[in-house]
């Protein structure tokens, strides 16, 4: 079976810690459930991602050279 995680055309994703969470949520003035979604079964997630838990995904841009976004996984 082949780990889609490990792809070289899947972006870097990163579980935030609780600190690092508030952090985003205050700079952009939100709560948690007010981020985009995405699912806890999707295979470009990193192992131990739970319900709950904010990702980050570190994608390349042709515009800003990197593009953060963050997700809000679900079940």
């Amino acid at each position: 079976m082949v780990d889609v995680s490990q792809h070289n055309l899947v972006p870097e994703h990163n579980i935030l810690d609780e600190a690092d969470i508030e952090d985003v949520l205050e700079e952009y003035n939100i709560d948690r459930t007010d981020l985009p979604k995405i699912k806890r079964r999707d295979p470009a997630l990193p192992d131990g991602a739970q319900p709950g838990d904010v990702v980050e995904i570190v994608r390349d841009s042709r515009t800003t050279d990197r593009a953060v976004v963050y997700r809000l996984v679900i079940d």
